[in-house]
């Protein structure tokens, strides 16, 4: 229900007491005052603590720094007039015994009466003994609409030329913030640039991350790895293409519904993190990692409430990419004993928001041990796909070395032989081949020369990869992926 429709309804059946939970104070009594004006004929009076009610001639200044007289002023009216009290930051006074029982004996009185009192606040603290009197509504963030329109707004009183693609980014990029920030961070940007351009959209992420900073569950990362810096993978890079503009709000109008999220299992080293870290810099979207071993908490109850937080924060900075490195030892088949049940409920919060969140959150879980992932996370309807990544085939492992190379010497890259190198390297993962490569630079610049290929090769034989150390655990692995119960991300000609 849209909140103007909610609080209609709520004003109509005459609830006493309502709570809007919201950072955005200015923001909603705007929408109060005009929703009211339209379609209901009360009065409205709006009180703070500094400096009393305000936008009223007959009570300027009445109950400054006095909460209680706040109170007083509903007793005071007629029964007749029609009215909604504004009340700013007053959750804060409920714990005070003679506000609370203040309150009680006002909310007797606002039953029979066409009035009610409405307390903005952003922090949810309502006492025991209120929350039966109490009712919440929670007012969102600005939707794309809103977002679009205030954008339009600014635009044009800055007589700014912006195309329709840097528009929908910059839309895009807006949402999870209030529209006093979206101002802020426009002048920001119009006072380093000179300007609206594609830039912009830096700006407006690192001010999402000022937002996730004040939680220590959740880590913003700055990514800039590109798909282009993975090698092989082609199924995968192919389905992550094709879903690169479904946050967008030609998605939207299209009726396509925005990705749920992708578990990438696979052995170690394959690119599964890099893979999390390329989505998000590819569709130009926050990253935020979760914190798996701070999300446990010792307190009863805490684990839940730090779940719920991430979810709400997440939900928050939507559209985003949410980083769960490692899900199998979170959310451990073996592990989920021994813990009064904790670890059962987060899992029952966790996957049931899996299922039925509305929020564009694209969530990227990886797992390096199938096994141990609980049955009801691997089922469909979680997340969109699952894919598994396998050590390369020789092709990829040429480009991989490729990959690697051109980074550290991109003036002379083509000067490598990648097919012996490719050769020589079965059985090693993407991280390994990297590695291969940085200790052939060391045994180079040991002898104060230029590295070449024999020098990746020595280190190649030198090197033992994890998949020979623990190979029975790579074939179980590899076995699963093949036969069929889970989408390969490479290729499967390449094997041919």
């Amino acid at each position: 229900m849209k909140f103007n429709d909610e609080l209609t309804l709520l004003l109509k059946a005459r609830y006493p007491v309502i709570f809007i939970n919201t950072i955005e104070e200015d923001r909603v009594e705007y929408v109060i005052r005009k929703h009211i004006k339209t379609n209901l004929n009360r009065s409205i009076y709006s009180w703070d603590f500094v400096d009393g009610y305000t936008n009223n001639p007959n009570n300027e200044g009445f109950a400054k720094r006095n909460p209680l007289q706040a109170l007083e002023l509903v007793e005071r009216l007629t029964a007749e007039t029609p009215a909604i009290f504004l009340l700013k930051d007053f959750n804060r006074f409920l714990t005070d015994i003679s506000i609370s029982r203040k309150l009680k004996n006002v909310g007797r009185l606002l039953k029979l009466q066409p009035k009610t009192i409405i307390i903005i606040g952003s922090e949810f603290n309502i006492p025991n003994e209120l929350q039966d009197l109490v009712t919440v509504i929670q007012f969102q963030l600005p939707v794309k609409v809103e977002i679009s329109q205030e954008l339009t707004r600014l635009i044009e009183s800055l007589n700014i030329n912006v195309d329709s693609d840097l528009f929908e980014s910059l839309t895009q990029a807006c949402q999870g913030l209030s529209l006093e920030r979206i101002r802020r961070v426009l002048s920001k940007i119009i006072a380093t640039y000179k300007t609206i351009d594609q830039r912009s959209i830096g700006i407006l992420l690192n001010e999402k991350k000022q937002i996730i900073s004040q939680t220590e569950i959740l880590e913003y990362w700055s990514a800039d790895e590109k798909i282009t810096n993975i090698g092989g993978v082609k199924n995968l890079k192919k389905w992550l293409k094709k879903r690169k503009s479904s946050f967008g709000i030609q998605a939207s109008n299209y009726g396509l519904p925005t990705p749920r999220g992708l578990l990438l299992v696979g052995i170690q080293g394959t690119g599964k993190s890099l893979t999390a870290k390329a989505i998000a810099t590819e569709w130009q979207l926050p990253l935020l990692k979760l914190d798996v071993g701070k999300l446990f908490g010792g307190i009863v109850g805490e684990s839940e409430s730090r779940l719920r937080q991430m979810i709400e924060v997440s939900e928050t900075l939507a559209p985003c990419i949410l980083w769960i490195d490692e899900i199998d030892k979170a959310f451990s088949i073996n592990e989920s004993n021994g813990d009064s049940g904790t670890s059962n409920r987060v899992l029952a919060t966790f996957i049931s928001w899996l299922s039925e969140k509305t929020k564009p959150v694209f969530v990227v879980a990886t797992a390096n041990n199938v096994e141990r992932l609980p049955l009801e996370i691997i089922r469909k309807g979680r997340f969109d796909e699952i894919f598994f990544l396998d050590l390369p085939q020789k092709q990829e492992r040429e480009q991989i070395f490729k990959i690697h190379i051109q980074e550290f010497r991109p003036n002379n890259w083509e000067l490598f032989d990648y097919t012996k190198l490719a050769q020589l390297s079965e059985s090693f993962s993407g991280a390994e081949i990297k590695q291969s490569i940085i200790e052939g630079m060391y045994h180079a610049f040991y002898e104060e020369r230029e590295f070449t290929t024999d020098d990746i090769c020595l280190a190649l034989n030198e090197l033992i990869p994890l998949a020979q150390l623990e190979s029975n655990q790579t074939k179980k692995l590899q076995s699963w992926a093949s036969s069929g119960r889970i989408r390969l991300a490479s290729d499967t000609s390449i094997y041919l």
